[in-house]
């Protein structure tokens, strides 16, 4: 059966500044915020209390309070105001060309590996967005430091963050170079650690990282002991080329440096498998059009690419 709707003409009028002086508990300095007169601002609030039939505010010549009314009315309208400006934004977003600054946290072995080849191609595409690479080593809180998106390895990334995988799974396996086994016997068993020089890895809350190992399907994780630690695998891939003892590093990093004959595998039916790199973000409603670019830029590309660097 068809029903008649009748939508009551100006129904939405006054709400954003009655939240803006509730918020404010201030008619002046909402009125600074929404870049209009006090008086502008008190005239909208008596038609709105007209219109609704009850007062919202408690006025004194020195604060400015809300009623009962205003206070059941601000905890529907609040939320209700809220989702109308999301999806104002959503629809004006499917229309909208990708602009404004976007801002990546990635590990400092990430950017000359996966994101260069991808910057200048995605800058050429979008023209309008601007593109902030912050290299680090720490797992920061994206949304708490005004970041778009990161890019980490699976392990590293917090279960509330959507995360689009950019490579396969690989193992993490243990390298060492020629010259450092030049007179030493190759580990068998994940117990001839001991007798190894290891470089050690230390993670940003400062403990020093165990190595990871499969035995038969049973994960175990083994704390080992040598003359190096370093806070990326950049470090630790360039001190195994060099000899200085024993590595645990992604598969793909290491890959050129076994093709080329400066690296040796160990320790291979050992290998744990991990999960991969991903491009991660919050769990928001909304993906800005910029993000929404890059991350199908960044899958479109690398889809085709099976080089993975060594992240954090």
């Amino acid at each position: 059966m068809k029903q008649n709707f009748t939508v009551r003409q100006g129904a939405l009028d006054g709400v954003e500044v009655f939240l803006s002086v509730a918020q404010h508990r201030s008619f002046r300095r909402a009125a600074a915020e929404l870049g209009v007169t006090p008086s502008a601002v008190s005239q909208v609030v008596r038609v709105l209390e007209a219109r609704i039939g009850a007062a919202l505010f408690i006025r004194t010549t020195r604060s400015v309070g809300l009623t009962e009314a205003g206070e059941r009315f601000l905890s529907r309208a609040k939320p209700a105001f809220e989702e109308l400006v999301a999806a104002s934004e959503v629809a004006r977003g499917l229309g909208q060309r990708p602009t404004g600054l976007l801002r990546l946290s990635v590990p400092r072995a990430v950017v000359p590996i996966l994101l260069e080849p991808l910057i200048a191609s995605f800058c050429q595409a979008y023209p309008e967005v601007e593109v902030e690479i912050a290299a680090s080593k720490e797992l920061i809180d994206l949304a708490a430091e005004g970041f778009d998106a990161g890019i980490r390895l699976g392990q590293f990334v917090d279960a509330d963050m959507v995360a689009v995988p950019l490579t396969p799974p690989f193992r993490l396996v243990v390298v060492g170079s020629p010259a450092y086994f030049a007179g030493r016997d190759r580990p068998s068993h994940t117990d001839d650690l001991r007798q190894h020089a290891c470089l050690r890895w230390r993670r940003s809350s400062g403990a020093l990282a165990p190595w990871s190992f499969n035995d038969n399907g049973h994960p175990i994780e083994i704390s080992v002991s040598g003359p190096l630690i370093a806070n990326d695998y950049s470090t630790m891939l360039g001190a195994a080329v060099e000899g200085v003892g024993l590595a645990q590093l992604p598969e793909p990093m290491v890959a050129e440096g076994v093709r080329a004959g400066k690296l040796v595998h160990v320790l291979e039916s050992f290998a744990p498998m991990i999960s991969g790199v991903f491009l991660y973000y919050p769990g928001r409603r909304q993906i800005m059009p910029k993000l929404r670019a890059f991350i199908d830029h960044v899958k479109s590309r690398s889809a085709g690419q099976g080089k993975v660097p060594g992240t954090r």
